[in-house]
């Protein structure tokens, strides 16, 4: 008797008490997938060239709404482990700012299940990610440019890296907003 309760215990499949059912990692890993395609689909933005766009923090936002803290934090992580190998300090960038964004705002919609809380959970986040964005800029970027100081990152954070951390959030944001309903349906099915 032991054994069997011992052994539903590890089921991999229907788990409702919040454990990892097989539906449940095989969607992270989709998510990851496509978090990972979308980071490298990256927009340059004016004036500084190494500031880039891409869409994979949106679709970390989505996972992290629809399925959880923990799954959105996972597929925030394993979607920039890649990068860590070509790029050690753009990924470690991006895996902060795109944490600094879903943690606070999938926490706040667990606890809130409307559009309010959505709302105020990507608000949050926002904040967040341009606390850290620019913060950690000014520590990582003398590293990864040697010719910058600390000084000359933080002549840049009003003129530069706020408008583009901004803009950053921003999109993300407005793609969640638009594509969280019909994904999460999407893959509830």
């Amino acid at each position: 008797m032991a054994t069997s309760t011992h052994a539903n215990s590890h089921a991999t499949t229907g788990t409702t008490s919040g454990g990892w059912s097989t539906q449940r990692i095989a969607t992270c890993a989709l998510f990851v997938a496509v978090s990972m395609i979308v980071s490298y689909m990256e927009i340059p933005v004016p004036p500084v060239a190494w500031l880039k766009y891409d869409p994979s923090g949106a679709v970390c936002l989505v996972a992290g709404l629809a399925f959880g803290t923990g799954t959105g934090a996972i597929v925030s992580v394993l979607s920039w482990l890649p990068h860590l190998f070509m790029n050690p300090w753009g990924g470690l960038m991006g895996i902060l700012c795109t944490l600094a964004l879903v943690i606070p705002a999938s926490l706040v919609y667990e606890r809130k299940k409307t559009v309010a809380g959505a709302a105020a959970g990507m608000a949050l986040g926002a904040v967040a990610t341009l606390i850290v964005a620019c913060s950690a800029n000014i520590v990582i970027t003398p590293i990864y440019t040697p010719t910058m100081t600390s000084a000359d990152v933080m002549a840049m954070i009003v003129p530069v890296l706020l408008p583009f951390n901004i803009i950053k959030v921003a999109l993300n944001c407005a793609v969640t907003a638009v594509a969280f309903k019909p994904i999460s349906k999407l893959v509830s099915r």
